[in-house]
């Protein structure tokens, strides 16, 4: 029996600012509570455990985890890229068979990371300068995180397909329940059994467990050519090399931000355990930011996908011009809240009064620069749902990755404080927005990908 797919879905058509929030609010949500359940471990652990166990659950460990499950989900895009671009030409047989080279490359993608995390990680975490009463906890929660790391991708990737053809609902409601879970898991394991970063640890996985359970099970009864049938998995060779052209770039670029940020920790490391707790429970705060613009990111990526697969340029166009307007208007506000209730929710985190202290520095010197970023995001993402990858991967590289470190390597001697180190950020997001300013504005990468597809602007 052949497969059809439903169309009827507002990317292509409708009111376009309308369209984008409903599709943006569900992913930043789901992006919230993937957020929160990694919150919930740090301010149980911070609070039942110590600041020692609270630093080693995000500081190091975070990091390293960022490092390689960012590649992934920056791979992983090439698939949304392309199923969201099938799905807005209608070409079923190539959804479905993108679908199930996505699923394939997410199996082999979780054998590899727990080869390389689980026995990588001692050396990873020395070479950082991990401080000596960090070292143990940390080791046991990442080893315990790459135990379960099929789940976390197989869910990136499951929630990606459903993304592409418009479906941002689903991945919210899996993650609710997975950060529920993960709640109940931390109380019971952390305060209940006194298993410690451990007990953290475990939660996390479980919780994990639920969510890729949940998007695989969709995906196996989804009534359209997204649909999984576990025997048909397996690589597609003309759809994996596209996949792998556009997601690669994009895989290279996070791991280029996380060791720049590996190279930043280790900075941070250097000025002792309370800048590493501080710096932590900044992140959890900082990550409120960078989820609400990852979800502008991933908005418009699918966006541009089906749009520039339906050929529909001048949507394509406006739609980015008000994600980028949203995206700043949401940056100003968030800045204004942190700047507001920063200290309070420090507090969360920790009653130590240094450790509250630094990471007040800390947001008062990057909040106010958020707005920085925007052009990066939104511009970056509208670039990758046409098929360009290569050439934003090479700004951000340059922008943002060599530039940053050459900072540490060169200001932070000169001037041996956590401020110049964190300098780094604002920095390096102001010179890449620039950048992509420029490079967007110009055009040549919409004129390169209609050429590429054979397209002809109507």
């Amino acid at each position: 029996m052949s497969q059809t797919v439903s169309y009827k879905n507002g990317i292509t058509e409708g009111v376009i600012w309308k369209q984008l929030l409903a599709f943006f609010f569900p992913i930043l949500l789901g992006t919230f509570f993937q957020q929160l359940y990694n919150t919930v471990d740090a301010v149980i652990v911070g609070n039942f455990v110590g600041k020692e166990a609270l630093a080693a659950v995000g500081g190091s460990t975070g990091t390293l985890i960022n490092l390689l499950v960012g590649f992934f989900t920056g791979l992983s895009s090439g698939a949304t890229v392309i199923i969201s671009q099938f799905y807005g030409a209608r070409r079923d047989e190539q959804v479905s068979n993108a679908v199930h080279t996505a699923i394939a490359l997410g199996l082999v993608a979780s054998v590899v990371f727990f080869v390389v995390g689980f026995f990588g990680a001692p050396a990873a975490l020395e070479a950082m300068d991990t401080p000596d009463d960090i070292m143990d906890y940390a080791l046991v929660y990442i080893r315990t995180y790459f135990v379960g790391i099929v789940f976390p991708l197989i869910y990136n990737m499951g929630s990606g397909i459903l993304r592409a053809i418009g479906d941002s609902r689903r991945p919210l409601y899996f993650l609710i329940i997975c950060c529920l879970v993960n709640v109940v898991l931390d109380l019971l394991f952390v305060v209940g059994f006194d298993m410690g970063v451990f007990g953290a640890a475990l939660a996390t996985l479980l919780s994990q467990a639920v969510s890729a359970c949940l998007v695989v099970m969709t995906l196996l009864r989804i009534p359209n050519a997204c649909r999984l049938i576990p025997r048909k998995i397996r690589f597609h060779s003309s759809i994996l090399h596209s996949i792998i052209l556009i997601g690669l770039p994009a895989g290279l670029q996070s791991v280029m931000y996380s060791l720049s940020n590996i190279i930043i920790q280790s900075s941070v490391n250097s000025f002792g355990t309370n800048s590493v707790a501080a710096w932590t429970a900044y992140g959890k705060i900082d990550a409120v930011f960078w989820m609400t613009i990852n979800a502008f990111g991933i908005s418009i990526t699918t966006f541009v996908g089906q749009n520039f697969g339906a050929q529909k340029f001048d949507r394509v166009k406006k739609s980015v011009r008000i994600c980028w307007w949203m995206a700043l208007g949401a940056s100003l506000v968030i800045s204004g809240v942190i700047l507001l209730f920063g200290q309070y929710i420090l507090r969360l985190f920790t009653s130590d009064a240094d450790v509250v202290q630094i990471g007040m520095e800390i947001i008062r010197q990057l909040v106010p620069l958020y707005f920085t970023y925007v052009c990066i995001e939104v511009f970056s993402g509208a670039c990758r749902g046409a098929g360009d990858s290569l050439i934003p991967m090479i700004m951000t590289a340059l922008g943002v990755c060599v530039l940053r470190v050459a900072w540490i390597f060169i200001a932070v001697p000169i001037s041996p404080l956590l401020s110049t180190a964190l300098m780094s950020y604002p920095i390096t997001w102001a010179t890449t927005s620039v950048l992509f300013l420029i490079y967007y504005c110009q055009g040549g990468w919409m004129r390169r990908r209609m050429a590429k597809m054979g397209f002809t602007k109507s």
